[in-house]
């Protein structure tokens, strides 16, 4: 039984020696001197304020993308020991002795690092050869805007590493799928896939172009799948579910978890807490929730209460009124009601304070027991400090004169009598019979004589107004807009029917003691929205560029220059492989087209499979080599499976080792085939899955730029230009098996490579003091290094 501990346990391992030198080379040009310099660098100013926020466990908000970037940047800070204590407010500041500026770097360092092996995987499950994949890495090694980025406390090298991730996984997988469908390596590379997808999105929105492309080959591959009569129906569901739930459910799951860990980190109130709602702020610990603990739910007759309007913009604001009346005629000439002023204003007041009344009663207290206000009851509100109703009357608002005024009512003994009745109409109620809740109703009000809603007009009125927000009545409502919304933020019961105690009731807090939850799924939400809605500043940067600048390395960033030297660092591409990568783009598409004519005429110029031992083909002397037609009956063996191929194309029938008739010449057996062929050559296949992901990654990352409204600089560009330096090897690749006919021409081909590479080391090493910033250049070698008239290379005045 236990015979077989007579035997050694061994274990044996395939270890890929290329992919331990390459990451060690990338590990080197990362890490190198990570904490130089010790001084907040370009956009670290900006995500050094979030890690900061994680730190201190303060709720924020950042429209830039979702959290899981910046949770892996602050667990540097955690893990290097960082306490959050540093002020992020200047580009160039020195950091502290207790920033740990090497840990809050590292993680960036290493995913960059690491994409450089990833990309030699890459090309290798891709099928193209050894040299070939080696050649993307080097490329990815030397790439000085790569490296820079990655060197930093920034998100650029994690999203390309996620992307990269992405594509190496679906790529094991597809592979995989050939040999060994359901098996374990199968599940773990399928739903690493999306868990990668996932991660390129939870680090920032961009990701979501690369998991869309892969969504999209994963689409087609599955279309075929649908379409092989050799598996059962009940095999291909089992494999269309498999990829449901791996590329659709756990990219879900990944990123609502990412979401859910934000929020248990940032539970406390901080600076952005008023873009959100009275009721996620109130979820939050200090801030308003010191305020609105204990508060009544259920808004009565005789509550008083303040009242917030939904919108946000373009401040917070709360529904306000106070002694001074609105001018008996405006600057344009046009008159108006001269009644108590109506505004939205964006700070706490007492003069926020309004009271529900019941049009019946004249009490301005909560019964006993209280009667709830429902939505579709009619109430009128009364200023609290003033005692005036809210009013709105067909008198033009004085901004918005398409608008009525919204006043509260002073009674001057003329012929205007009050229109103080609002219908309440609670947006997200649950039924008709929905009961006004503090903070969680969304209410609008409805006039009852004139049929407009209260609403805020964002306007900001002049000084006589104090330059407050105009609040009006919005006589054509056009359906929910958040700005005719608002919600009851702090509420207390009234229990004072004279003025001048209940002025006294209104300057203190209440304390009754009921306590309220929002849901995760109503926080994640809400905090989604604001997010996608949420404006970024769209003003001009003095380094910000168009997407057309980037392709033609039109622009750079200087980063971060020496106090005291001429030191510096700026995000600046290596120029050769640039301009390199673009030409490759151009070629692959040109090829692309020639290829797709061609075969619409019948010629192949690309075999439909990768790897040929055994070819079996009938005699047709009347057709030519090249036609589709004349190999349309090959049978190609690789191993048990026969499958059936296009042209070999012309090249491909140099060499025959040796054939034998079989028969009565009906076949001709040409055995261990071409040896070009054979060595060099790869599918039709392969070519169109390499162009989908490669020039099609740098497409999805690219193209899209064009559309967006938002501030754009270099950066932007290095997702899409990973994919385009992937698909230069792939190009070379191909010219030298397909399009050098000759050894003569291939070996010269391979001498211009060699020479090529060496003019991109050689750019590598002469922007290396700008990729670092460790070494100080006189003013001379800056203006040699300017080789644009549009880099923008500091070259101090001494």
């Amino acid at each position: 039984m236990l015979g077989f501990l007579k035997h050694p346990v061994v274990v044996t391992a395939d270890i890929n020696l290329n992919v331990v030198a390459l990451t060690a080379m990338g590990l080197l040009s990362r890490l190198w001197q990570l904490s130089y310099p010790r001084a907040v660098v370009f956009d670290e100013v900006y995500y050094g304020q979030y890690i900061s926020f994680y730190m201190k466990r303060i709720f924020f908000l950042d429209g830039s993308g979702p959290p899981f970037g910046h949770m892996l940047l602050a667990l540097g800070g955690y893990l290097g020991g960082f306490d959050g204590n540093f002020l992020w407010n200047r580009i160039g500041a020195e950091y502290s002795s207790n920033v740990p500026v090497w840990s809050l770097r590292l993680l960036p360092a290493l995913t960059g690092a690491l994409s450089v092996p990833m990309a030699y995987q890459i090309l290798s499950e891709l099928g193209f050869s050894h040299c070939a994949a080696m050649g993307a890495a080097l490329l990815m090694l030397i790439e000085n805007a790569l490296i820079t980025q990655s060197r930093l406390m920034l998100l650029e090298s994690v999203l390309i590493f996620f992307n990269l991730l992405a594509v190496l996984s679906y790529l094991k997988f597809s592979n995989s799928q050939k040999q060994r469908p359901f098996s374990p390596s199968w599940w773990f590379w399928l739903t690493l896939t999306g868990v990668a997808c996932s991660c390129a999105v939870g680090v920032k929105y961009v990701g979501v172009f690369t998991y869309l492309l892969v969504l999209a080959v994963a689409g087609v591959h599955a279309w075929h799948l649908i379409g092989d009569r050799s598996l059962s129906n009940v095999s291909v569901l089992c494999h269309l579910l498999a990829r449901a739930a791996a590329l659709l459910v756990v990219p879900a799951a990944m990123y609502l978890l990412f979401f859910y860990v934000h929020l248990s980190l940032v539970y406390r109130s901080g600076p952005h807490d008023q873009i959100m709602s009275s009721a996620f702020q109130a979820s939050l610990e200090g801030g308003l929730a010191r305020i609105t603990q204990g508060q009544p739910l259920e808004v009565a007759y005789g509550s008083q209460v303040t009242l917030k309007n939904v919108l946000g913009k373009p401040v917070p604001c709360w529904l306000h009124s106070h002694q001074s009346t609105y001018p008996m005629i405006y600057e344009n000439g046009r008159g108006s009601s001269h009644q108590q002023q109506v505004t939205c204003y964006p700070f706490k007041d007492v003069n926020n304070w309004w009271i529900v009344k019941d049009p019946g009663r004249h009490q301005l207290v909560v019964s006993n027991p209280p009667r709830p206000v429902r939505h579709g009851d009619v109430v009128q509100l009364v200023h609290g400090m003033t005692t005036r109703f809210l009013n709105t009357h067909d008198v033009a608002a004085p901004l918005s004169p398409h608008s009525q005024e919204v006043s509260c009512y002073v009674d001057y003994n003329i012929s205007m009598p009050s229109q103080n009745l609002w219908r309440l109409d609670i947006v997200n109620r649950d039924s008709d019979a929905g009961v006004w809740k503090t903070i969680l109703s969304e209410v609008r009000l409805v006039h009852v004589n004139t049929s407009a809603v209260l609403k805020l007009s964002g306007a900001h009125l002049p000084d006589w107004g104090f330059r407050q927000l105009e609040v009006v009545g919005e006589k054509l409502s056009r359906g929910y807009h958040e700005s005719t919304v608002w919600n009851v933020e702090e509420h207390r019961y009234g229990k004072s029917q004279e003025q001048k105690e209940r002025e006294v009731e209104l300057h203190s807090p209440t304390q009754m003691d009921v306590h309220r939850n929002l849901s995760f799924l109503a926080r994640f939400l809400e905090l989604q929205w604001r997010m996608l809605t949420a404006k970024s500043d769209g003003s001009e940067h003095k380094y910000s560029s168009s997407p057309l600048d980037w392709v033609t390395l039109d622009t750079s960033i200087a980063y971060w220059l020496h106090p005291r030297t001429s030191a510096q660092i700026h995000l600046l591409g290596n120029v050769v492989i640039w301009a390199s990568a673009s030409l490759a783009t151009v070629a692959y598409t040109l090829l692309l087209f020639w290829y797709l004519l061609r075969r619409r005429r019948k010629i192949c110029d690309l075999p439909e499979e990768t790897k040929m031992s055994r070819l079996t083909s009938p005699v047709v002397p009347e057709a030519s080599p090249g036609k589709c037609g004349y190999q349309a009956a090959l049978a190609v063996t690789s191993g048990r499976d026969s499958l059936s191929a296009c042209t070999l194309g012309v090249a491909g029938w140099h060499r025959v080792a040796s054939r034998r008739s079989l028969g009565q010449g009906c076949f001709t057996v040409i055995e261990t085939t071409v040896n070009h062929l054979e060595t060099k050559s790869y599918s039709w296949l392969r070519w169109v899955l390499a162009g989908a992901l490669c020039a099609g990654g740098w497409a999805v990352n690219y193209v899209p730029f064009f559309l967006m409204e938002k501030t754009l600089f270099l950066y932007h560009y290095l997702p899409a230009l990973t994919f385009q330096i992937l698909l230069l090897p792939v190009v070379l690749q191909h010219i030298s098996d397909h399009l050098c006919r000759t050894q003569l021409l291939r070996s010269l081909f391979g001498a211009l490579l060699v020479a090529w590479y060496s003019c991109a080391c050689h750019v590598f090493n002469t922007l290396r003091p700008l990729t670092y910033g460790d070494k100080s250049l006189s003013p001379s070698e800056l203006k040699a290094l300017r080789w644009k008239d549009s880099w923008d290379i500091l070259i101090r005045k001494y």
